[in-house]
């Protein structure tokens, strides 16, 4: 990728005739390979018994029956960045995590995961990313989209995004009160 000033991104949901892509971003990210992001789609005990191997096809076969995954960014024609988004529902883990438990009865989409190539950070691609995840998640008939961002800093979990790119995308902070994980929600109009 070659580094510019203001990248030219270009969004597109991974469908089956966008799986050469997403193979081919994870192949060059090997950090991003290993969960395959299947780490909130899959029980924990589910996710331990795997295998780099089995997480990769299995975040190949929900695309190929038709479940929403995600969103890819693109410079030029080569991806660069991905979005997680899904109805929660789909999230196995996500559902069992005591941690962010439902808030409400509502059905919501989540952002659960960000991973950009190390050349296109700090270039506006998560906040392009997190865009193209609601428009996509609306175009599916999503009415509220959710999101469990955490501060910047060593604390896992910091690929969930940031408060700050929540915020600039039109999220708005609806955590419970006591609740210690953040959860921010973006209503559909």
């Amino acid at each position: 990728m070659k580094k510019r000033a203001t990248p030219l991104l270009h969004f597109h949901p991974v469908t089956r005739e966008r799986l050469s892509d997403l193979a081919r971003f994870s192949e060059q990210h090997g950090k991003f390979r290993y969960c395959a992001c299947m780490r909130w789609r899959m029980r924990s005990t589910e996710f331990q018994r795997s295998t780099m191997e089995s997480r990769v096809a299995a975040l190949t076969g929900l695309v190929r029956r038709g479940t929403p995954i995600g969103v890819l960014a693109y410079v030029d024609r080569e991806p660069v960045g991905w979005c997680s988004i899904a109805p929660r529902e789909t999230y196995g883990a996500l559902e069992r995590y005591r941690a962010l438990p439902r808030i409400d009865d509502a059905p919501v989409w989540s952002v659960v995961c960000f991973f950009l190539d190390r050349r296109a950070r700090r270039q506006g691609v998560a906040l392009g990313l997190l865009k193209a995840a609601v428009q996509y998640a609306r175009s599916r008939g999503a009415k509220i989209i959710e999101g469990y961002p955490v501060e910047p800093g060593p604390r896992l979990y910091t690929y969930m995004g940031s408060p700050s790119t929540f915020r600039k995308a039109g999220f708005h902070d609806v955590t419970p009160p006591g609740q210690a994980r953040r959860v921010m929600r973006y209503f559909v109009k």
